[in-house]
């Protein structure tokens, strides 16, 4: 059962979450053979405060 976890420093939209979803399952599927149903997908929307590269937080990255 292939389970894929995407973590995004943004907010998307619900149409853009579920184009997500159904390209990386139509991969997944296509690839591995694995029906649709046996695919699951997180998607993990982390607040630019709570990420950093280089001791600056991407919300002070111009």
């Amino acid at each position: 059962m292939p389970i894929v976890r995407i973590d995004v420093a943004s907010k998307l939209s619900k149409e853009q979450k579920t184009a997500l979803a159904k390209g990386i399952t139509a991969t997944i599927t296509e690839v591995t053979k694995a029906p649709d149903q046996a695919v699951t997908i997180f998607i993990n929307e982390i607040d630019r405060d709570n990420i950093a590269k280089a001791g600056v937080l991407f919300s002070d990255r111009v």
